[in-house]
């Protein structure tokens, strides 16, 4: 059974940073209107809020798994306080942030039109953050950071991001060259 806990541990954690990568990666996409004309945009709209709120539930199972696994040492203080895991355990302090930014996203995406425009984006961009700082807690903390497997998807990963970055990027650079 310890092992089944371990297992599901990284399991869950591995697929919610992908669906974190994914969401924060057609985010960019959508905010650059580079999404084609196959799918209207608020398909794209709703995969990209489909893709957060599964990231969010897979990064909730993360962390219930870890706290039910006997041998991870990691506590309801641990789990929620971010620089309570010890010396030397910074990668538990940076998921528990990443943690905070998803849900931060995630829960003010629905009452967006409560906030600002600024304060909603500012906000929502704090997402990028911590889908870097769930890569930082993947490799410092993650039992599998020195296997070429593991280092090849965090590449694969940091690709996808900045080649949607660079869309972004460039998609503003026109609207501005535009105006």
């Amino acid at each position: 059974m310890r092992d089944l806990w371990w297992n599901l541990s990284r399991a869950t954690g591995i697929v919610a940073t992908v669906l974190a990568v994914g969401a924060l990666v057609w985010g960019l996409f959508f905010s650059a209107r580079n999404t084609g004309q196959l799918r209207r945009p608020n398909w794209w709209l709703d995969l990209h809020n489909w893709l957060g709120g599964l990231a969010l539930i897979f990064t909730g199972a993360h962390l219930l798994t870890v706290y039910l696994n006997d041998n991870s040492g990691i506590g309801l203080v641990q789990l929620f306080i971010p620089g309570t895991a010890g010396t030397g355990q910074w990668g538990i302090t940076w998921g528990v942030i990443a943690a905070y930014t998803f849900a931060v996203a995630v829960f003010t995406s629905w009452p967006r039109k409560r906030l600002s425009r600024r304060a909603w984006r500012a906000v929502h961009l704090s997402s990028v953050g911590g889908v870097f700082l769930a890569g930082i807690h993947a490799f410092e903390s993650g039992s599998d950071a020195t296997k070429t497997v593991f280092e090849a998807g965090l590449l694969a990963a940091t690709a996808f991001f900045a080649y949607a970055l660079s869309v972004r990027v460039l998609a503003l650079i026109a609207r501005r060259r535009a105006r």
